[in-house]
């Protein structure tokens, strides 16, 4: 977590509950779009801290820098991933 954000730990449980709150709201349909712009809200939230996981592991010469700048790119996959879902239903029958 970015050091100027307060209270990073409960931040950090915060986020994890979300990930995973919306992940399921993704399965019913009615619930997917707003799920859909719920993850993509918190995926661009998180992106500082991935950058400063990123510096954090460049300071420390770290062997695992690699996976950190790999995610960072990795985050916009994701978003573009989030928004194919976040699109309306066409032809919603059953």
């Amino acid at each position: 977590m970015p050091p100027w954000l307060p209270q990073s730990l409960l931040l950090v449980y915060i986020s994890g509950i979300c990930e995973i709150v919306f992940g399921t709201l993704l399965l019913p349909l009615i619930a997917r779009r707003f799920a859909a712009w719920c993850i993509i809200l918190l995926l661009i939230a998180i992106f500082p801290a991935n950058i400063q996981m990123a510096v954090n592991y460049y300071r420390e010469h770290n062997s695992h820098l690699w996976l950190t700048i790999l995610r960072l790119p990795l985050q916009f996959v994701l978003i573009r991933w989030a928004y194919a879902f976040a699109k309306p239903v066409k032809d919603f029958n059953f």
